[in-house]
């Protein structure tokens, strides 16, 4: 239609634009998803309106009824996203039947974080949830698992107790979630997990959640799941291009001198800073060092309690604290994305655990460097870490790798000795040393060519690292000190000590005609010793062209690797990640976990010894407290059995007519009813008797007190006080 003077069309077709623009917008958020009413309500009131990545990444797979291994960080919303496809699976409550849900979590304090979430996010769905946690009353449990709930939260161990226990029927469960998969494996839970998997139908989901991903964990996921989708947010995969990496070497006593050195000379105090300790021993030493030098700084381990994690990093992440002292077992669930500096205090066993410690730095844009101190322990798996960059090592190059001025060293050092001999830190100190070498011991070995190229490291030809160069002040005298050094170093005497004295004696001239003699054999030595090294380079060279070595595998591997359909085990491998423990009862349960293999020369995996253990049906090897009497004695006490039968044999009640009218008159008539017959539901009877069970229990404790008490001769007067008589 052509326009008239006077008049516009040019505002509605504004509106209508606007309006597409808003659905546009608003398409990315939940309401895309499919959800159903009541989730999206959970949704809406818990305060989301987009979903985070990991959410969107993985909750249409799971909808779908894939099975999901899914690498994300604490703090990145993995529990709404294996909740919010549980919540869309299960919608309404079921009154009989076993459960159909099972989250497992490593620990207690994460299992409880789970449940009251799921009381959050899903209030507008009619769904019972338990809790089943070790150390919690047994006898509760029983009871909670007998009113049929729907989901069940759990930690391994008591779930696997309760399950032999009452020979707990899984035949319904249909989605079972694995968080924190990984440090379900690193805490001893292979076995149980393993025996869980067999006691669970064929045709469940299942969805496994981790930071990081252990061999032993992949080869669960190979086994376990059904065609897995392997789904990877981790940005440490590979180098930042803005990330610099420098290597300062030095002693093994210097390591607490040169970190000292770093942050006070060349790091500036307004940089955010990360330092990656071994064990939690060395974390706490090294926060209360740097408290003690005026630095602030905070920490993080593992053994941790999850508040205070919380308390340190949030002031870490506010810049109330310019230094953050962790262990890669605490790192995994900390994201911080402004991070300048990275030192790597000890290094990392394992080419892939560098490359997931320095990969916080330089992120989104922003350049960063990353510090690691070398000491001759570490020398062997530097050359295996430039091996796997393919980066080329020039010790002669101090933009990359170098050593502290000796002046600087040294101050920073007495330092040290100083404050190491107060108290409060001599101990600490002793108990780092001994930590250290636990730390060496469960570090990865080196390869065996790596260790060949550390014995022929010469510190000597390492030059001051330039980033002192401001520090140390003058450049001339730093490289005249350098030079000296190497002179003293290279020098060789042409004259022996008889042949010193000016004046001819017998045996300057011996000397001398030896020396006449033996001028010939040294000349043909070292030419033939020169033929031998460029012969050597020759064939080196021939081979590195030729390759004469028979591949093993095939010519189209690598078209069928990109053709395949399912690429998990390819994938998984490519992320495997193995972290070492960072506290003695980790180490020591991943000691259990391993043996000496004579042929290969190293720890080996290997499964718990069987002492003190049962074989299930499924062949796995259990603890042999798993399976007592304590489910049957506890049905005798509260006849649990009879109140089903009972509640079987009882009417059953009339269907509710669709009139209002209609159905409040016979909602009256179930009432008088069951008040007439005294029925009560399964779980009234349950909790009636548990009631009366804890009375009881709470009146023998409180003979026994009276009883004590008595015998102790505190109740020496009647009813009447203090003028009472006295009992005989």
């Amino acid at each position: 239609m052509d326009e008239l003077e006077g008049f516009s069309f040019t505002p509605k077709v504004k509106k209508e634009e606007k309006q597409v623009k808003k659905k546009k917008k608003n398409s990315g958020g939940f309401q895309s998803m499919g959800l159903s009413l009541g989730v999206l309500n959970g949704i809406t009131k818990r305060g989301y309106k987009f979903p985070t990545p990991i959410q969107r990444k993985t909750i249409p797979y799971i909808l779908e009824g894939r099975d999901v291994v899914a690498m994300a960080k604490t703090g990145s919303g993995k529990t709404a996203a294996f909740l919010i496809p549980l919540f869309e699976r299960l919608k309404q409550r079921k009154e009989s039947g076993s459960p159909r849900g099972v989250i497992l979590s490593p620990t207690r304090e994460l299992a409880i974080q789970t449940y009251k979430f799921i009381k959050d996010l899903g209030r507008f769905l009619n769904l019972k949830t338990v809790l089943i946690l070790g150390g919690d009353s047994m006898d509760h449990q029983f009871s909670a698992i007998h009113t049929n709930p729907d989901v069940l939260v759990a930690t391994p161990g008591r779930f696997l107790h309760v399950c032999v226990e009452m020979n707990l029927k899984l035949t319904d469960v249909s989605y079972v979630v694995f968080d924190e998969a990984d440090r379900l494996f690193e805490m001893g839970f292979g076995e149980q997990l393993t025996e869980i998997l067999h006691r669970l139908p064929h045709s469940k989901q299942m969805v496994m959640f981790s930071a990081t991903l252990p061999r032993i964990m992949v080869d669960f996921a190979k086994a376990g799941l059904t065609d897995p989708v392997l789904i990877r947010l981790d940005v440490e995969s590979k180098l930042p291009e803005a990330l610099e990496l420098k290597y300062l070497y030095c002693r093994s006593e210097e390591r607490y001198s040169a970190l000292l050195t770093l942050l006070k000379h060349v790091i500036p105090e307004d940089a955010q800073t990360v330092v990656f300790a071994g064990t939690q021993h060395h974390v706490e030493f090294i926060s209360m060092l740097l408290t003690k030098v005026g630095i602030s700084s905070t920490f993080v381990y593992s053994n941790l309690d999850p508040s205070a994690r919380k308390i340190n990093t949030a002031k870490f992440q506010n810049k109330k604290a310019s230094v953050l002292v962790v262990t890669d077992v605490a790192a995994r669930g900390i994201d911080i994305p402004n991070l300048d500096y990275v030192i790597n205090f000890y290094f990392p066993g394992k080419p892939k655990l560098f490359i997931h410690r320095v990969g916080r730095c330089a992120r989104a844009g922003r350049s960063g460097t990353a510090f690691s101190l070398l000491c001759t322990d570490d020398l062997a798996h530097f050359f295996d870490l430039n091996v796997f960059l393919n980066r080329p090592i020039d010790f002669s190059d101090p933009k990359s790798i170098g050593s502290i001025p000796d002046s600087l060293l040294e101050s920073e050092q007495n330092a040290f000795r100083e404050l190491s001999q107060h108290s409060d830190l001599a101990k600490m100190f002793q108990t780092t040393v001994n930590a250290y070498k636990q730390y060496l011991r469960s570090r990865p070995s080196a390869s065996a060519e790596s260790n060949k190229k550390a014995k022929t490291f010469n510190r000597l030809n390492l030059k001051t690292l330039d980033v002192f160069e401001d520090a140390e002040g003058e450049t001339g005298m730093r490289e005249r000190k350098e030079d000296l050094v190497k002179k003293i170093n290279d020098y060789k005497p042409v004259r022996t000590i008889f042949e010193l004295n000016p004046q001819k004696t017998v045996q300057s001239e011996v000397m001398k005609a030896e020396r006449n003699k033996h001028k010939k054999v040294i000349e043909k030595f070292k030419a033939s010793k020169e033929i031998k090294d460029n012969e050597k380079m020759v064939e080196k060279k021939k081979t590195q062209k030729d390759q004469p070595w028979i591949p093993y595998h095939s010519a189209d591997k690598h078209t069928e690797d990109g053709l395949a359909v399912n690429s998990f085990s390819r994938e998984a491998n490519e992320a495997v990640l193995n972290v070492a423990p960072d506290n003695n009862e980790g180490m020591q349960i991943a000691r259990k976990l391993k043996k000496w293999d004579r042929v290969k020369k190293k720890m080996v995996p290997v499964q718990d010894p069987r002492e003190g253990k049962i074989r299930t049906e499924s062949g796995v090897w259990i603890p042999a407290t798993y399976k007592t009497n304590r489910y049957e004695e506890w049905k005798e006490r509260t006849k649990i059995e009879e109140s089903q039968r009972d509640d079987e044999d009882a009417p059953k009640m009339e269907k509710y007519p669709t009139k209002q009218w209609a159905r409040h008159n016979v909602n009256v008539k179930m009432k008088k009813r069951k008040a007439d017959l005294d029925l009560k539901d399964p779980a009234q009877i349950v909790k009636k008797r548990i009631r009366l069970e804890n009375l009881k229990n709470k009146q023998m404790q409180n003979q026994k007190k009276n009883a004590a008490k008595r015998k102790m001769g505190l109740f020496k007067h009647g009813k009447g006080g203090k003028g009472g008589k006295k009992h005989k």
